[in-house]
């Protein structure tokens, strides 16, 4: 495979890129600010609800993939060759070197520690010789490898109670499922009938592929196959749906029932316990780099 670097004005970056992918055959373009890492760097982000402040960089730098040396050859022949693309040059054409992609990815993931005895482990992965149980999950479409804090905090809070808990937890409802961990994780420490809902259908489908992967029964679904009530209700989304939910999650709650909810920055909790004041009084039961995890029981 060889890469062809062309450095162009903003005017060039489109019909320069929609030349080499539609009629030079490159296999990928990708545009960088060619002035990346100096005085002349410039911002392209605009405030929030505004266009940015201009269209493109002063000057691009456009990588051009091509399967072979003639192909990229070819192609930087035919651009420089043009009237119309006055200000375009020729940066390299080089050689890629060979890689193993997919190792290289897997190489970025390692497991990820819960508890001491609980783990989040790639199938690539040999389980810690500590780790009492482990959750077998690859990184895919849906939310939830357990890298982030809002699931781990999700999740170090099902280990830390299932010894006083989990013998009650004869249904459990994991609402906006993504991967389905935490429906997983709640079914390993005991949880009976364990409903793994979300809005998305490849989080379902990613739910229902990782409970085989981890030998545990999940009833996945959209979220109209929550019903009726539980006495455990986890919710790892964000805090503006998890306000706009208060009233549905609350009506799935028995009374004295737990709510566990993640997807909290510390400066939302206020927020959050005013959404649920009329059923339950939440509280912070854990926080982690700016995030927090909130829970209550139902009144």
């Amino acid at each position: 495979m060889f890469e062809l670097v062309l450095t162009a004005p903003q005017s060039l970056v489109e019909p320069v890129s929609e030349a080499l992918m539609n009629e030079l055959e490159a296999l990928s373009v990708s545009v960088e600010d060619a002035d990346a890492d100096t005085e002349a760097e410039q911002a392209l982000f605009g405030e929030p609800g505004m266009a940015p402040p201009r269209p493109g960089w002063d000057r691009s730098t456009l990588r051009a993939l091509f399967s072979d040396e003639s192909a990229a050859n070819e192609a930087a022949e035919l651009l420089l060759a043009q009237d119309w693309t006055e200000g375009l040059g020729l940066q390299s054409l080089q050689a890629v070197v060979e890689q193993d992609w997919v190792r290289l990815t897997q190489s970025q993931f390692s497991p990820v520690e819960v508890t001491p005895e609980f783990w989040i482990v790639p199938s690539w992965h040999e389980p810690p010789a500590q780790a009492v149980r482990v959750i077998r999950l690859d990184p895919g479409l849906a939310f939830g490898t357990g890298t982030h804090p809002t699931t781990r905090m999700c999740l170090r809070w099902i280990a830390q109670n299932a010894p006083l808990l989990a013998a009650g937890w004869d249904r459990v409802l994991d609402y906006g499922c993504g991967s389905g961990i935490l429906a997983i994780g709640a079914a390993l420490h005991g949880a009976h009938a364990v409903d793994a809902v979300d809005i998305d259908p490849a989080a379902v489908e990613s739910s229902q592929q990782n409970a085989l992967n981890n030998q545990v029964s999940l009833n996945c679904g959209l979220p109209d196959a929550a019903s009726g009530q539980y006495p455990l209700v986890l919710a790892n989304i964000l805090a503006t749906p998890l306000k706009l939910l208060a009233p549905l999650l609350c009506d799935h709650l028995r009374p004295g029932a737990h709510l566990v909810l993640a997807g909290i920055l510390d400066r939302q909790a206020a927020e959050l316990q005013e959404a649920y004041a009329p059923w339950c009084d939440l509280r912070v039961l854990d926080q982690e780099d700016g995030w927090i995890l909130m829970g209550a029981t139902r009144r």
